[in-house]
């Protein structure tokens, strides 16, 4: 404790004192020898009562004392400045002299103890809401002592809470107090005792929000799970550091010290910028590990969209210059976490361009790759805000990658897709790119068209139900309808002509003979069941899909045969085994195309089977029918 009072100097002098402070003459000429000196011989009753042996504290036990020992200091100053502006030989202006540095050892202590007792109390949120209550504007000079009443700190703490006016009352002293030493020319020792327990304060402050001290190679070393957690943990605790605790510290440093600009900035600057920069630079030190799994794209744009949010807020703050270098670490964490993004974002990129695998999903279904990387695109456009930022200087790998008309018209006119709308429609034109490569590993032509249509559609409601959506716009989507409908009417004509071209083009034509209506339905009943039975494997994982492509096919196929079975069963009458050349009535058509795209194969011959043992029954009801009528 001794450490931080002043050291008394038996030398101090009326030199000494022209060194703490520049001095101008009193402009009240009518101040006397005599009165001067009544001030000293006053000054002195009061600050030998409160001197440094007294073991109460001077402003806690009574402010009314308190603001009247500041007043002492003020006018012994204002004697010392008339007697070494009348270059007076009066032994008062030695004893004003010693009074001084009594007084100035009394404050220091008092300002020491005011900090150390309202450690907990001097919060940021109780020093924003005395400050914010407190009028703005003063008529005091910059250098005198502040002697308000108690009426003025009550007036500011109407409307907070007893916790709050308790802070509200020791800023107040705090702050006479440093005005009172700074217009003295003690500021030094007041700003040295200051730094030292705010400080303190600040860093617990830090710790306690769970903010460390980390190295690069501590963060390369911990798994991923555990550095989402460490993420999780430090996008909460950065909103508390900065909105409360550096805020808070900003006010109150410029609160007690708003005598000296000079000295606010450097007391601020010394007491936040190690645990500032410490805590800022740890989005840096995660951007910077070398780790390959694409989620980390996630990490580095929570921490680049919390700074984002918070930045305004940190430029304010540390807004001096001698707290650029937080500023600079904001920046450079920034820069980091974009470069890493990008990086990531190529990575993908490349991924998918050289996914090399040739394993066939069974029955044309969604790719894995389709699911993942839409998952991955649609998971990047939640953040289309930070995104843009990050992407809007990142040129796209080949020049005019998409035709004019590949977003909305009003987009590529008047107002252009964003870099990220750009960069995202062309990451899934890399995975359609591929998936095109996908389908034509099948070797049935009807199934890579199936496979295309169902994961074109997969892509399109990824894009529909995600924020995807208006970032692709509306022509985008339309356009790819389109395309899976085109993939699905290619499925159909490779995976049903020949069940189509068996039946006469033309019911209508001329009547055709027992043998051709025969051999007809042979070629019917051959087409069908084989399509059947290969299709039955086949996927459509959607509902909606699936049901439309079997509605396409059955108005295709149910009319026309059913037509043609109505026309001609009866001339087959008389016909043995008629189950065998009629497998299937109109009605059965429907329910075989209902089995379709769900996945469950079926063995060649229990479906040729299951066909005959159905078409039998069905055939025994048409004639049994047929008879009656």
């Amino acid at each position: 404790m001794a450490t931080l009072f002043i050291e008394s100097s038996k030398a101090s002098s009326a030199s000494s004192f022209s060194v703490h402070q520049k001095i101008s003459l009193p402009r009240h000429a009518a101040f006397s020898e005599y009165m001067m000196e009544e001030s000293v011989d006053h000054a002195h009753a009061i600050i030998t009562k409160w001197d440094t042996k007294s073991p109460t504290s001077l402003f806690h036990e009574n402010r009314k004392e308190g603001r009247e020992f500041l007043k002492c200091v003020k006018d012994l100053r204002t004697a010392m400045h008339f007697f070494l502006s009348q270059k007076s030989a009066s032994g008062k202006l030695v004893l004003a002299q010693q009074l001084m540095q009594i007084a100035m050892k009394k404050l220091e202590k008092e300002f020491f103890e005011i900090l150390s007792a309202n450690r907990d109390r001097l919060d940021p949120d109780s020093v924003r809401s005395y400050v914010s209550g407190r009028s703005s504007n003063s008529d005091d000079d910059q250098y005198q002592c502040d002697v308000g009443s108690d009426e003025e700190i009550n007036v500011a703490g109407e409307s907070i809470s007893e916790v709050e006016r308790v802070s509200a009352l020791a800023m107040y002293d705090l702050k006479a107090i440093a005005d009172c030493m700074i217009g003295s020319g003690y500021g030094k020792e007041c700003v040295k005792i200051y730094k030292i327990i705010r400080k303190s304060i600040v860093d617990e402050g830090l710790y306690r929000i769970g903010i460390e001290r980390n190295s690069s190679s501590q963060i390369s070393k911990m798994d991923f799970e555990a550095l989402k957690h460490k993420i999780k943990h430090w996008l909460s605790a950065v909103r508390i550091a900065v909105k409360a605790l550096f805020n808070g510290e900003r006010v109150l440093c410029d609160h007690v010290f708003s005598a000296s600009d000079s000295i606010r900035e450097s007391s601020f600057a010394e007491i936040t910028r190690e645990g500032a920069i410490n805590l800022f630079k740890f989005p840096e030190l995660v951007a910077r590990t070398k780790r390959s799994s694409p989620h980390k794209i996630f990490c580095c744009l929570d921490l680049y969209e919390a700074i984002s949010d918070l930045l305004p807020e940190i430029e304010l703050i540390f807004s001096f210059e001698s707290t650029s270098a937080v500023r600079l670490q904001v920046s450079s964490s920034l820069h980091k976490l974009s470069e890493a993004v990008r990086a990531t974002v190529s990575e993908f990129e490349s991924v998918v361009q050289k996914d090399s695998s040739k394993t066939l999903v069974t029955g044309g279904g969604i790719h894995p790759l389709t699911e993942s990387a839409m998952n991955y695109i649609s998971s990047l456009a939640n953040y289309s805000g930070v995104l843009s930022e990050i992407l809007a200087d990142w040129p796209l790998p080949v020049q005019s990658p998409f035709p004019e008309s590949y977003f909305d018209s009003p987009k590529s006119i008047d107002n252009p897709p964003s870099a990220m709308a750009l960069r995202l429609a062309w990451l899934i034109l890399v995975l359609l790119c591929r998936l095109d490569c996908k389908a034509a590993l099948y070797k049935d032509i009807g199934l890579s068209y199936l496979f295309l249509a169902n994961n074109l559609h997969f892509v399109l409601e990824k894009v529909r139900t995600s924020n995807l959506r208006y970032l692709m716009g509306e022509e985008w989507i339309s356009k790819h309808e389109k395309k899976v409908k085109q993939y699905s009417a290619s499925y159909e004509v490779m995976g049903w002509t020949k069940v189509f071209s068996s039946l006469p083009e033309n019911n209508s034509q001329a009547p055709m003979s027992p043998e051709d209506v025969k051999e007809c339905f042979g070629r019917f009943n051959l087409a069908f069941e084989e399509a059947y039975r290969k299709q039955t494997s086949w996927v459509v994982q959607d509902r909606k899909l699936r049901d439309d492509i079997k509605v396409s096919i059955a108005k295709k196929l149910v009319p026309t045969y059913g037509e043609f079975y109505k026309k001609y069963l009866g001339m087959l009458d008389g016909e043995r085994n008629l189950e065998v050349l009629v497998r299937f009535s109109p009605d059965d058509l429907g329910n075989y195309l209902s089995d379709l795209f769900h996945g469950t194969a079926t063995s060649g011959s229990s479906s040729s089977s299951s066909s005959s043992s159905s078409s039998q029954k069905s055939g025994r009801a048409r004639r049994n029918h047929t008879h009656t009528k």
